[in-house]
């Protein structure tokens, strides 16, 4: 894997942050939204990426086991997923969120939409 280096203003980085797992997924859709060519493929090294652990155990679930319909629809993150979805909520409501606690609060939503089309296809699937 390469390794791309930049100069960028403080505040930038600073904003920038919380999203630092993300980088390489965000430039490969800003190439797509500016239309610039590449011939290069999209590679992730799931040794060197730094998945947060909602997005493991989804992705071990879809991948490895591999569901049937009938056990995507019953899917539930585990209790230690959704323990942690209530802390973030209850500090979201409390407005003491951290740039990083934010961006978790993100992969939680996008995990539960991203499920709710799933179940959406598996019950439509089935009926």
């Amino acid at each position: 894997m390469a390794e791309f280096t930049i100069q960028i203003s403080d505040e930038l980085a600073q904003r920038l942050e919380p999203l630092q797992n993300r980088l390489p997924e965000l430039l490969w859709r800003l190439l797509d939204v500016v239309n610039l060519p590449t011939n290069i493929q999209p590679t992730v090294n799931p040794e060197t990426t730094n998945i947060p652990a909602v997005y493991q155990e989804v992705i071990d679930f879809l991948i490895i086991k591999g569901p049937k319909p009938e056990e995507i629809i019953n899917f539930k993150v585990s209790f230690q997923s959704q323990t942690r979805l209530q802390e973030l909520l209850e500090k979201n409501r409390s407005a003491t969120l951290d740039q990083m606690e934010l961006a978790e609060l993100d992969v939680y939503e996008q995990l539960e939409q991203m499920m709710i089309l799933l179940k959406a296809r598996a019950y439509s699937a089935i009926s």
